[in-house]
């Protein structure tokens, strides 16, 4: 069965997921990308990786969610491992998943975290914009993403922010390849604008920058195999999701 080798991409989820990172990608310059958010478990192990969408809200993947044993979302970080004078570090109050994600499946895989308290607004930490709902994404558009993680499979994460361009592909040849994992109203995906590059497992949740917004949440890609070229990284549509966004962001709770 095609789930079998499909991967979800955070670090120590379930489903056979492992170690990860950007791929075949180059180092980001320090605090270029403010909205960038490493979602960290005990003893400050990197998770998933996030967006800053509001003061108090990041978005990231569904299957990221470790309620259970809770998540620190540190934002302003560049060198995770370093306790650097940008950093804040607030712990997530409350997992909002979408309430048509099921675990194991990859359809509705959105979640907003409420932090705790507001985060702090300066040159580091800043939220990225939301597309408007149901815009459409064409193919061969020039986006890129980021996050902390494996540069090849099976190897370790990375302590530093790294990111790689890619360009979305035609709905056709993701449907071709994922089949009935892809679910085009909900999914777009990608390529590199190289040989080979893009996410891989620890990079879940992590957005997908075309323009000024984030267009796009890290899925799935290869089992073991993200940096195979012949596969599509796949990203959950934001804009299929903006009206649900912003309808949780509302709430008082």
């Amino acid at each position: 069965m095609l789930f079998k080798i499909l991967l979800l991409l955070c670090l120590g989820c379930f489903s056979g997921a492992s170690d990860s990172g950007i791929v075949e990608g180059t180092e980001s310059k320090p605090h270029s990308r403010p909205y960038m958010v490493s979602l960290q478990r005990q003893e400050r192990q990197h998770h998933c990786g996030g967006a800053l969408v509001r003061k108090d809200f990041v978005l990231t993947s569904a299957h990221c969610n470790n309620s259970e044993l809770g998540l620190t979302a540190v934002l302003g970080a560049h060198n995770i491992k370093k306790e650097e004078k940008s950093q804040q570090r607030i712990q997530v109050a409350r997992y909002h998943v979408h309430p048509n994600y099921k675990d194991g499946l990859y359809g509705f895989d959105v979640m907003l975290l409420k932090l705790k308290t507001n985060s702090i607004l300066n040159k580091y930490v800043k939220p990225i914009g939301l597309p408007k709902k149901d815009k459409r994404i064409l193919a061969n558009i020039k986006c890129s993403v980021a996050g902390w993680g494996m540069r090849f499979p099976r190897t370790a994460a990375s302590d530093v922010l790294r990111e790689s361009a890619v360009k979305t592909r035609f709905v056709h040849e993701c449907k071709n390849i994922w089949r009935d994992s892809f679910n085009s109203s909900q999914m777009i995906c990608t390529h590199s604008s190289g040989k080979k590059g893009g996410i891989c497992k620890g990079d879940s949740g992590g957005p997908l920058i075309c323009g000024r917004d984030a267009q796009g949440i890290a899925a799935y890609t290869l089992q073991d195999k993200c940096d195979d070229p012949k596969y599509p990284h796949v990203f959950m549509k934001i804009p299929s999701f903006v009206q649900w966004i912003k309808e949780v962001m509302k709430k008082r709770d």
